[in-house]
């Protein structure tokens, strides 16, 4: 069985992840939007929080898990995430680098993450904005994308232009590469 392909939407909090991938199923109904804070309601249900009762293992690890098992039913995915930190970096490459991945950065200017984050009234303010200092900072794309600069719908065509063109997925392998180079540097 061919392997799902994974679309995968990296950019900071209030970026426009879920809007667009909203957008992008509706251009691509053989696709199905799989949100990483959908995925943590789950885990939350299973935890007790407010005790400190956790599953010592990362949400995102079992998440990328899950991903796979989809992608291996050969079921397509648009994943709404952030690649955060190094953890999540590190579970990101060593579950999903041998899958189909389109890798998109959604990049949105300053002066609109705040005024997303004001406006939605459910986000601390200045979140977006200090996640710029490790978001985007290490991955190579196979296509970006600026909500600031373009509307969801123009966006999302070109994700499915590109999705569809000719041209090899190499983001992740790009970005997996640099990533170990990081890695072997710094310890």
């Amino acid at each position: 069985m061919e392997k799902g392909m994974i679309v995968v939407l990296n950019g900071v909090s209030s970026s426009g992840k879920s809007t667009l991938a909203k957008e992008l199923t509706k251009l691509l109904p053989n696709f199905f939007a799989f949100s990483i804070d959908e995925y943590d309601l789950v885990i939350e249900k299973m935890e007790d929080r407010e005790n400190q009762r956790l599953i010592p293992i990362e949400t995102d690890y079992f998440y990328y898990k899950n991903v796979a098992m989809f992608s291996d039913r050969g079921v397509n995915l648009i994943l709404d995430q952030i690649l955060h930190d190094h953890t999540t970096l590190q579970n990101f490459y060593d579950i999903l680098n041998s899958y189909p991945i389109l890798l998109v950065g959604v990049h949105c200017q300053k002066e609109d993450l705040k005024q997303r984050e004001e406006s939605r009234g459910d986000r601390n303010i200045g979140q977006a904005i200090s996640q710029l200092t490790f978001v985007h900072k290490n991955e190579t794309y196979d296509i970006v994308v600026n909500t600031s600069t373009q509307t969801i719908n123009e966006s999302a065509k070109e994700i499915v232009a590109r999705l569809n063109s000719e041209l090899p997925l190499d983001g992740l392998k790009k970005s997996y590469v640099e990533f170990q180079f990081y890695q072997s540097t710094n310890n």
